[in-house]
């Protein structure tokens, strides 16, 4: 489990940005605050990050098409199996959305992120003419 750097979002082949959303439910609900070593910075920032992560996923989405379950698009809602969220800050959530939800996503982690697609064999638009031996 990972997420992907935001840069890349409108550039992750279709089955990257569909795991990513599964991801993103799983986050938000059941596997909320629990230990994995690629997500484990996410729990030091407020939920509102995630959720706003989780809603530009879903823009991509959009944007190619796919129809994300609406109640996803719930800032409270947690899945069917979780209690909703009943102090989502909606103003955080729409900050985050139109900046960075998390400083880990740095030049750094964009390069680990490529690096990562490029050994799972993935073309993405992104990808394409990228060196990796830079």
């Amino acid at each position: 489990m990972r997420l992907w750097h935001e840069e890349l979002l409108n550039k992750l082949p279709r089955q990257q940005l569909i795991g990513q959303h599964r991801e993103l439910c799983a986050l938000r609900g059941n596997g909320y605050e629990q230990n994995h070593s690629t997500v484990n910075y996410v729990w030091e920032y407020s939920k509102e990050r995630l959720i706003a992560f989780h809603l530009k996923v879903m823009k991509e989405m959009e944007n190619r098409g796919y129809n994300p379950s609406p109640e996803w698009y719930n800032l409270k809602y947690r899945g069917k199996n979780c209690d909703n969220w009943n102090d989502v800050d909606e103003r955080k959530v729409y900050y985050y959305q139109k900046n960075k939800c998390y400083p880990e996503h740095n030049d750094k982690y964009l390069r680990e992120c490529v690096d990562n697609l490029f050994e799972k064999n993935c073309i993405c638009r992104f990808l394409e003419g990228v060196d990796i031996n830079e």
